[in-house]
C-alpha cells in the first residue's frame, strides 16, 4: 500500500492532463489526487481479517489563489477526483463507511502550492445518478428520455457534421439505461459494433459521427450527510458498489 502502481499513475495522468493547460503556476491537480492517496493509505484501518476502512469525507485545504483556480473547474474537477478515490480504493481493497465527499476550501494560512487534507467517516445514503460524458463535459440525464444531435431540437447538442438533427436518444427508468439510433443518416455504434437498440451497461461507448458519449451511473450521497462545508464550497458526494457498508 501506498507506492502507486502503473494503473494508478495511469489515472493521475489522465486528471492531470485533462487540467494541465489550465494551470500555469502553483498547485497542480495531479498533487490533488497524490495527497488524497496518501491520505487513504495513511488513514486507512484493519478492522477485521476481510475489512480495511478507510476514510470517505474529505476536505482539501488550499492556500487562496490555488483554490480560486481550482474552484473555477467546479464539478469536473472534483467527479474526477473521486474517480481517482475509487479506483485507488478498489485496487488496494478498501471500504468505506458512506459515500465519498471531496471538497475544497481556502485556508490564508497556507502559501500557494502547499496543500492540506482533512479526513473523516461519515455515513449516508445513496442515490444513483446517470450522466453522459461529451467532449470533456458531463451531461447528468435529468429526464426519462434524452435526446442527443446536431440539432437544436436535441437536449444535448453536438457540434458534429457527421451527426443527425436528432441522432440517437438515451432512455433512462431510474436504475437502467437504453440507446436508440433514431434512423440516423450515418448510423451509431455501442462499443464499437453497429446498433439500433440495445441496454446501456456503465462505462459503455456510444460513437455518432465523430462523436465519442461514455455512459456513466454515478453513485451519489443524499443531502443527508453530515456536513461541515460552506455553503460555496465545491463539493460531490458519491459512494461505491460493493464499497458500503448496507449492514
Amino acid at each position: 500500500m501506498g507506492i502507486l502502481d502503473n494503473f494508478e499513475k495511469g489515472l493521475e495522468r489522465a486528471v492531470n492532463g485533462a487540467f494541465a493547460k489550465t494551470f500555469r503556476s502553483g498547485l497542480q491537480p495531479v498533487e490533488l489526487t497524490s495527497a488524497l492517496r496518501r491520505e487513504l493509505d495513511t488513514k486507512a484501518a484493519v478492522v477485521t481479517r476481510d475489512r480495511i476502512l478507510a476514510p470517505n469525507d474529505f476536505t482539501l485545504l488550499l492556500a487562496p489563489n490555488d483554490y480560486k483556480r481550482m474552484h473555477a473547474m467546479g464539478p469536473a474537477l472534483t467527479d474526477e477526483l473521486t474517480d481517482f478515490v475509487q479506483r485507488h480504493a478498489s485496487a488496494q481493497h478498501y471500504q468505506f463507511a458512506g459515500g465519498i465527499s471531496i471538497s475544497m476550501r481556502p485556508d490564508d494560512s497556507l502559501s500557494t502550492g502547499i496543500l492540506h487534507v482533512e479526513s473523516q467517516n461519515v455515513k449516508g445514503n445513496v442515490a444513483w445518478v446517470p450522466v453522459l460524458d461529451i467532449g470533456g463535459k458531463r451531461y447528468p440525464l435529468k429526464h426519462s428520455r434524452t435526446v442527443v444531435g446536431r440539432g437544436s431540437e436535441a437536449d444535448i447538442t453536438v457540434d458534429d457534421t457527421g451527426t443527425s438533427r436528432k441522432h440517437i436518444e438515451i432512455a433512462w427508468d431510474g436504475s437502467h439505461a437504453q440507446v436508440r439510433d433514431l434512423g440516423s443518416t450515418n448510423g451509431s455504434q455501442l462499443n464499437g459494433n453497429p446498433v439500433k437498440k440495445a441496454v446501456l451497461e456503465p462505462d459503455s461507448v456510444i460513437t455518432i459521427g465523430r462523436t465519442r458519449i461514455v455512459f456513466r451511473v454515478l453513485p451519489q450521497a443524499s443531502a443527508a450527510v453530515p456536513s461541515r462545508r460552506e455553503p460555496d464550497d465545491v463539493t460531490r458526494r458519491h459512494d461505491i458498489d460493493g464499497f458500503w457498508d448496507r449492514s
